[in-house]
């Protein structure tokens, strides 16, 4: 056999992920900020790597994502990019980037073209934003449930839908964004309960944060799962480099872990 055959590793798609969820294949997501925990986050075979605003927090030491500009997400984005063989690249759309369709076009263009993203992620129940960037051909991830770019409005970083009418809201939130043409979605801090509702519901892929083991894929910030964070760690994450001697081994424990239903615990859920 040709040594060629070997790199053969194919980017995985939209496509892909949604036959994981079809099968009931647990789908592992990761924050990524560089090339070099791009490339070892990639070879540990997490599925998704999502390069969030948190950067802001986490790289800049801001304490909001509401500093980080479009400038900052298309640098990370393009090094996280760069270094990845097999995952998929979502880029979140920072603070005020989708004000109105045309912006949140001419801005997910920039993270597709300049930075190699394969997906945007933008924050709250924006329809008309999402259809026009589907439109376009760009694919987009929703984001419910906590919003971070929505701190100031929010007061404080707390669980949401824990109300009927919240998780009501919520639901018919995720419809909508499904119908839309969205095709991921993360919820973010939310009851188990209602997430293990609009995965089963929705036909497109669900990624929880805070947000039980029901969800058809978990997603950690990198720095707090590897217990560098300079803030404290939030209830739903877990250090992963508690049982490991590397990194390395710490990333590999988290996607097993995702993998085989064993994250996040009651004690990391809502």
């Amino acid at each position: 056999m040709s040594h060629h055959a070997c790199d053969t590793v194919k980017l995985l798609t939209i496509n892909d992920l949604s036959a994981m969820k079809k099968r009931g294949e647990k789908i592992s997501c990761l924050t990524a900020y560089d090339a070099s925990f791009s490339a070892l986050i990639d070879k540990s075979g997490v599925d998704i790597m999502l390069v969030g605003d948190s950067l802001g927090m986490v790289v800049q030491g801001h304490s909001t994502t509401i500093p980080v500009t479009i400038d900052d997400m298309v640098y990370h984005t393009r090094c996280v990019s760069s270094a990845r063989k097999r995952a998929f690249v979502i880029a979140d759309l920072p603070f005020m980037s989708y004000s109105s369709p045309e912006n949140a076009a001419t801005n997910a263009a920039k993270l597709m073209q300049m930075g190699g993203a394969q997906m945007v992620k933008l924050e709250g129940p924006r329809m008309e934003i999402i259809s026009f960037l589907v439109d376009q051909g760009i694919p987009v991830c929703g984001h419910l449930g906590l919003l971070p770019q929505s701190i100031n409005r929010l007061g404080g970083y707390k669980v949401q839908g824990k109300d009927l009418v919240e998780a009501e809201k919520i639901i018919a939130d995720a419809y909508q964004l499904q119908q839309s043409g969205a095709g991921l979605l993360v919820l973010e801090c939310v009851p188990a309960m209602l997430a293990k509702e609009i995965s089963t519901r929705l036909s497109i892929p669900v990624i929880g944060i805070g947000a039980g083991i029901d969800c058809d894929g978990q997603v950690l910030v990198l720095y707090d799962m590897l217990d560098i964070g300079i803030v404290k760690r939030p209830r739903f994450s877990r250090n992963f480099m508690q049982e490991s001697a590397t990194i390395e081994g710490a990333i590999h424990a988290y996607n097993e872990a995702v993998k085989q239903s064993r994250f996040p615990t009651s004690e990391q859920s809502f």
